[in-house]
């Protein structure tokens, strides 16, 4: 199972160049007949796992040292047996879990843990305060989208075009459909605004990508419980929400990380300690920051809790499965599961319309947050 290595970027490259260059071609130009229900195929597994960033090597066993056996790059999908620890301790990480494949074993921090969930398209869209529209959740490893027009200048759509990368959403992203398509062959696609809440880009992607998202499944979870905080702890790399003197949830996150690429320290990428309260909630956001070589632009976070100045937040990640060390800009990385049960949980509650809420505008009270170092 031997393989030729080549570079992310250019895998990436020869990805976007096989799928034709989607996401600038015009409608009548289409053809989508190699995919299943405008989707890519997967394999058929339960459980599924997608590289998140560069190579990964495939192991005959969970530890370093194991002969490899494989090679997968960035979006690659593979069956998802079992996360086991490793049996050889890996010195230079803290993470120590391993994903078991059929093909061999692959280390998990960079292995999002995915499923292929296509659903059924809607017919209409709900009216909302600013027009017809829904939230909507990825639920398979990946989909492929057209631009609805020229990307923006200087936004992650076109520094992707730019560097010949294919233009993805990707499983639990969330985002804001606004319209409804259907081309020649019957295949249904949603208009997506990747920033609901001012932007210009606009993407089209396979409707059956998204699953609709009811009402009730962002309704607050003990909404009369008043005595509610949060205890973030950046040195065992965990959350903690309390009610009252009981824990009430636990999760692994990732905080922000000490060192940048390079092996520098880097302070002001970490989470900030001390007393502090939620001050505004999206049910989605696009987040960017940072500087060339370190930074970041991307859309459809999920059940984004901001408490910190600068928009350190809690919220939903997709990019990483390193839960239990550090890898953010200042922000608490969680699961989204997690997440989404988190902003359910915490004060104030989000309306689904318009599915934003500023503490600062309307007066509600808000969730303590407290970041310690133990």
């Amino acid at each position: 199972m031997s393989r030729k290595l080549i570079t992310r970027r250019d895998f990436l490259k020869l990805s976007a160049v096989s799928l034709g260059s989607l996401a600038l071609r015009p409608w009548n130009d289409l053809n989508f007949d190699h995919f299943a229900n405008g989707l890519p195929e997967f394999p058929q597994s339960d459980r599924l796992g997608r590289v998140c960033k560069g190579m990964l090597e495939v192991k005959a066993r969970p530890n370093l040292d194991s002969q490899t056996v494989g090679v997968l790059y960035e979006d690659s999908v593979v069956p998802w047996i079992r996360e086991v620890i490793g049996d050889r301790p890996a010195y230079v990480f803290s993470n120590q879990r391993w994903v078991e494949t059929p093909d061999g074993y692959i280390y998990s921090p960079l292995l999002q843990p995915v499923r292929y969930l296509p659903n059924l398209p809607v017919k209409t869209l709900t009216e909302t305060s600013i027009g017809p529209g829904m939230w909507a959740e990825v639920t398979v490893p990946y989909v492929e989208t057209i631009m609805d027009r020229e990307p923006s200048s200087n936004s992650w759509v076109e520094a992707r075009i730019d560097e010949g990368l294919p233009i993805r959403f990707y499983f639990k992203q969330i985002f804001w459909v606004d319209r409804l398509r259907t081309d020649d062959q019957g295949q249904v696609y949603y208009r997506v605004n990747p920033n609901y809440y001012g932007g210009y880009d606009m993407i089209w992607a396979a409707a059956s990508a998204f699953r609709p998202m009811e009402s009730e499944e962002l309704s607050p979870i003990s909404p009369d419980v008043e005595d509610k905080w949060i205890e973030i702890d950046i040195n065992h790399q965990t959350l903690s929400c309390y009610e009252g003197g009981s824990e009430v949830y636990f999760c692994r996150v990732s905080t922000g990380a000490l060192y940048d690429y390079q092996g520098n320290r880097v302070d002001n990428w970490e989470t900030p300690l001390g007393q502090h309260t939620i001050t505004r909630k999206y049910i989605s956001l696009q987040m960017s920051g940072g500087t060339t070589g370190a930074g970041y632009d991307l859309p459809g976070i999920g059940f984004s809790s901001i408490f910190a100045t600068g928009g350190v937040a809690i919220h939903s990640t997709f990019w990483h499965n390193n839960y239990g060390d550090t890898m953010s800009h200042g922000c608490v990385n969680v699961s989204p599961d997690d997440a989404r049960w988190i902003f359910r949980w915490t004060r104030p509650a989000v309306p689904v319309d318009p599915g934003k809420v500023d503490v600062t505008v309307s007066g509600e009270a808000s969730t303590p947050v407290t970041v310690i170092s133990s």
